[in-house]
């Protein structure tokens, strides 16, 4: 029996010809010395302790440990750089980059050329950058710890991980907190973003001409913003939560031809969901709730379904400026709105009448913030029992036209839940790190 169990596992991770397991013991110096020392292929074992200075894996190994072995880059540079193709980094507790943004030093950084990188249940602690996927293709990026700095200034911090020109790049499992961005894809493709939780950062996930990529099942926890898809075609955004995030939940920027479907937003987000310029989008089956701002569409952003959402309890469900007629609905299935008092006398869960959620007033107060005053004065009042009794006179806006009955419900674990209310009401006076989102340049 034992014989068939050495040989089954000796399958399952099967050992270059030649490779050997190499004990490595903790020092200035000996970790690199070992891996100068090694063959490729090579298993290098490091026990409990401090191993000081940045090390450079320029061959195919595996750095294997426990979190009391520590990396320490002593304040210099960037920590570990893997520089070889079919490198795992496994196990081990990363710390001590240098601070200099310029050179993006980093906790553990995978060069170009560097394929096929493993960096898996590793602690990449208080470095500028945590993980920079710099290049090298098809990096798996799993289970790791990581977090940031809380110094200098919040837009001056590095990212949780950064993903730059590295296609196939799998982020899966991950906890991120604090630093700049948990996630900043810049300039990549095809990669997937899976179940990380991030807290306390500027952005939870950051893209910028990242195309055909998903963003899925992710949790953003208390941040400046949540899922940030800017300058991106053809990605897709699914089932991730924004719990009391302060600016947007979800933004889409710029990005075509996304699916954005199953994500909630809600807990004090000033906007749900904000559109600028954004075209050919499908966005349904998300859950929209307790927002300044349900979702603010701008910038002449066209040919955009939305179909089977819910709106519920948004101080304005819709912030829309144009002189056109939008259609929020999609082959006789529109959204659910918590202000609308539907009927549906024929019981087929779509209700009688059309809905629009916005008017003439809402124009004027958009534009003229001091009309709020006025907004229970009998002339304002007597404004839209006209515009009820005469549609003719309404204003280009969005019109539903087949609104549903029912909200569908998207869960939060109460582990979650728990961690969202522990953040609630962070964001009532500010702080010294407050971000104009609608300065695209800020981004």
């Amino acid at each position: 029996m034992l014989i068939r169990l050495a040989l089954y596992l000796a399958l399952l991770f099967p050992l270059p010809l030649g490779a050997a397991e190499v004990a490595v013991q903790p020092g200035p110096g000996t970790l690199q010395q070992a891996i100068a020392g090694a063959a490729p292929g090579d298993a290098l074992l490091l026990a409990p302790g401090r191993y000081l200075g940045a090390i450079t894996i320029d061959r195919s190994l595996t750095l294997r440990g426990s979190d009391e072995a520590v990396i320490d880059g002593l304040g210099q540079g960037t920590v570990v750089t893997i520089a070889a193709p079919d490198v795992t980094l496994e196990g081990v507790t990363v710390t001590g980059s240098g601070l200099n943004g310029q050179e993006l030093d980093a906790g553990v950084k995978i060069l170009k050329g560097a394929d096929r990188a493993l960096v898996r249940d590793n602690r990449v602690l208080g470095n500028l950058h945590g993980i920079d996927v710099h290049g090298g293709r098809d990096a798996r990026v799993i289970g790791n710890t990581i977090e940031g700095t809380l110094n200098p200034r919040l837009n001056d911090r590095g990212n949780g991980i950064y993903v730059w020109n590295s296609p196939g790049a799998l982020i899966e499992g991950n906890s991120v907190r604090w630093g700049r961005d948990g996630i900043f894809a810049n300039a990549s493709r095809k990669n997937v973003f899976r179940n990380n939780v991030f807290r306390d950062l500027r952005f939870a996930v950051h893209y910028m001409y990242t195309n055909d990529s998903e963003v899925l099942g992710n949790v953003s926890i208390g941040n400046h913003l949540g899922f940030a898809m800017m300058f991106s075609d053809r990605i897709v955004v699914k089932d991730n939560l924004s719990l009391g995030d302060r600016s947007h939940g979800v933004m889409l920027n710029y990005a075509n031809s996304a699916d954005v479907s199953g994500n909630l937003v809600r807990g004090g987000t000033e906007k749900c969901l904000f559109i600028y310029n954004a075209h050919k989008n499908l966005i349904f089956g998300n859950r929209f709730q307790d927002c300044g701002i349900g979702i603010h569409f701008t910038a002449g952003s066209e040919r955009n379904v939305l179909t089977g959402n819910a709106f519920l309890r948004n101080r304005e469900q819709v912030k829309y400026v144009g002189t056109r007629h939008v259609e929020w609905s999609f082959e006789g299935r529109g959204n659910f709105w918590s202000d609308h008092p539907a009927f549906d006398l024929n019981g087929d869960g779509i209700a009688d009448g059309v809905f629009r959620p916005n008017d003439l007033m809402d124009h004027i107060l958009w534009s003229q913030p001091a009309a709020a005053l006025l907004t229970g004065s009998p002339a304002v009042q007597l404004v839209r029992w006209s515009q009820s009794s005469f549609p003719a006179i309404l204003p280009g806006g969005v019109v539903d036209s087949h609104p549903l009955m029912q909200a569908q419900t998207i869960p939060v674990p109460d582990d979650l839940a728990a961690e969202e209310a522990a953040v609630a009401g962070r964001w009532a006076k500010g702080t010294e790190d407050d971000i104009d989102f609608e300065d695209l340049g800020s981004h």
